[in-house]
């Protein structure tokens, strides 16, 4: 009999595991230039994420190996900014995918939480005037304050509803567009203004869209102006998605559910790319002078 219980004694220890912590790199500690290659934020910025997000974070866990704040920011930007899958994050970082999966849900929230205070809509009627000289000065399209676009994100083929997130092309995407800019604008939040989109708008009395079928020059000349103003929401988008790969599919697609993708996935590279956008001399090498007014 103690030799059967000598032999389960072995077996169990064979079987049990010790719990082995791997070696978490300090990468705030690197350079700027490192950081915003890897991260697509300087330190300062970062940093200032992890102090203000330090409250809810520490308090995930109690335990003695608990993940350091600065590595579960970096790595949920890490992961936005290159769409690549979890696990390659996670040795990045120095922790398990699993732990970059449970993680992530909590600094989106975060980051999301915060994008008011970066996304914010031209309510008094200096910062109209402001971006509607903005906008003439390109093309001489009066009383214009934005521009609207839509764009899709790859994302992995759903086991709902698969049919609905195909396409024109063939591969499965949702479509990204801010709907509260519609309802703001019919409560005349726009004041004197008006948006600029596309044919694929219905034209109204608050968005300007071009002449279907021009034939006079003025419809011509109306049609370019247009044109000319409303290509800063395409070098916005354009520029979006080329920082957070994760959005342009470049570092692979989305393998989430749609409303998770549109929920935290989009609305999280928006608020870092505006958060970047108003806080950052780093983005002085790009041309972003008109992507202030994209809404």
């Amino acid at each position: 009999m103690a030799d059967l219980v000598l032999l389960e004694d072995l077996q169990q220890s064979l079987l049990r595991r010790d719990r082995v912590f791997r070696d978490r790199t300090d990468l705030i500690a690197e350079s700027d230039e490192w950081l915003i290659s890897h991260f697509r934020l300087p330190r300062a910025i970062l940093l200032d994420l992890c102090q203000q997000f330090s409250q809810l974070l520490e308090r995930l866990t109690k335990r003695t190996s608990a993940v350091p704040v600065h590595t579960q920011v970096l790595s949920t930007i890490g992961f936005l900014a290159t769409g690549t899958f979890q696990r390659e994050i996670g040795d990045r970082s120095g922790i398990s995918q699993p732990t970059v999966s449970r993680i992530m849900p909590h600094v989106l929230h975060e980051i999301i939480s915060i994008t008011s205070q970066y996304i914010t809509f031209p309510n008094t009627a200096a910062e109209r005037t402001k971006i509607m000289t903005d906008f003439y000065n390109i093309a001489g399209f009066l009383s214009v304050i934005g521009a609207v676009d839509c764009t899709h994100d790859d994302l992995k083929a759903p086991t709902v509803d698969e049919f609905a997130f195909v396409n024109r092309k063939g591969y499965h995407s949702i479509n990204m567009q801010n709907s509260i800019v519609e309802l703001r604008l019919q409560q005349s939040a726009a004041g004197e203004g008006w948006l600029i989109g596309d044919l694929g708008y219905a034209l109204k009395s608050w968005l300007m869209t071009p002449v279907a079928n021009p034939v006079s020059q003025k419809e011509l000349n109306y049609n370019r102006a247009h044109e000319r103003t409303r290509s800063t929401v395409e070098r916005a988008i354009g520029l979006l998605k080329a920082r957070w790969l994760c959005l342009s599919g470049r570092g692979g697609i989305f393998q989430y559910k749609p409303d998770k993708v549109k929920g935290e996935g989009f609305s999280g590279t928006q608020g870092t790319e505006n958060l970047l956008f108003r806080n950052s001399r780093w983005l002085l090498h790009h041309d972003i002078k008109d992507e202030a007014h994209v809404v």
